[in-house]
């Protein structure tokens, strides 16, 4: 998603410098007039604004803070803004630490998945000083098309967990309907028309149901990075007292797609968790157990 993103910046004429892992997105990013840089601190030496989108906590920590890291390169007043999905408290934590270097922290982990990432229709939920937001709004908007400030720091992250609690049970709404569907015999692709048409219609009956029926389970977005995201729901949950049933349940079967080496597929998988519990199939082409017979 972040190479696609880096990709729109480019497009509405902001200047980059850019660093991963990986360095075939450098390059293809190269290859569209961004300089690439061989760390972080290289980036931040040439930056006004950091942009970073990571796996996790201790990614964004060791991108930030770590050697050769975002703070050994930065100047006063250089903006970093964390768009990857992790907790309220490491973005309040990494606010602290770069405030003490006069750098400045938005989290603004972003929902639309990597077709919002290439067309440029994210939603973007933002933390941190509303002054700093507004200042970067203009370079959001290059990236997404609903950019909500959402209060301070930890906030982004607060609304992402949010999404991220809905996304997780509708995942299991849809792939409950569609078992439920298979096992009375239904043309699952009629049955799908029906859902998508009432109220019991979302994105994920819309995107991810077709893909269960197909039996495609790759990924859009990976198994295990919603686990991680439901394991700081959990965290969030446990620290504000919490009763979630619906999170801590899909948790528990996301934590058996873990346990089957299954993350690297697409979140769409915990359907095969239901077939597997039911010895029955939703698609000709799962892998799952066989079918049986319903009388």
């Amino acid at each position: 998603m972040g190479k696609k993103m880096a990709a729109n910046l480019m497009q509405n004429g902001y200047e980059l410098t850019v660093y991963n892992r990986s360095k075939k997105s450098v390059d293809e990013l190269s290859s569209l007039g961004a300089r690439a840089a061989a760390t972080p601190k290289e980036v931040a030496r040439n930056s006004d604004v950091v942009i970073d989108m990571v796996t996790d906590a201790p990614d964004v920590e060791q991108v930030l803070l770590g050697k050769n890291g975002v703070i050994e390169g930065a100047k006063k007043g250089l903006i970093v803004t964390d768009m990857s999905t992790n907790s309220p408290s490491a973005a309040k934590s990494l606010f602290s630490k770069l405030a003490e270097s006069g750098i400045e922290f938005l989290d603004a982990p972003v929902t639309g998945g990597e077709k919002g990432a290439k067309e440029a229709t994210l939603t973007i939920m933002v933390g941190g000083k509303k002054d700093v937001f507004q200042r970067c709004k203009p370079i959001l908007e290059a990236m997404g098309k609903e950019i909500v400030y959402m209060g301070a720091s930890g906030s982004g992250q607060a609304t992402k967990l949010c999404n991220q609690a809905a996304v997780s049970i509708h995942t299991l709404a849809t792939s409950e309907a569609l078992l439920l569907g298979a096992s009375c015999g239904l043309n699952l692709n009629d049955l799908l028309k029906v859902l998508t048409s009432g109220a019991a219609g979302s994105w994920n009956l819309s995107s991810l149901g077709p893909k269960i029926i197909q039996g495609d389970f790759e990924p859009g977005f990976k198994a295990a990075h919603l686990s991680k995201d439901l394991r700081y729901i959990m965290q969030l949950s446990e620290e504000n007292r919490l009763t979630l049933p619906g999170s801590s349940m899909v948790y528990q079967l996301y934590n058996s797609i873990l346990a089957e080496n299954k993350g690297e597929k697409g979140t769409q998988i915990l359907a095969q968790v239901l077939e597997k519990l039911a010895s029955r199939q939703i698609s000709t082409s799962s892998k799952a157990m066989p079918q049986k017979t319903v009388r």
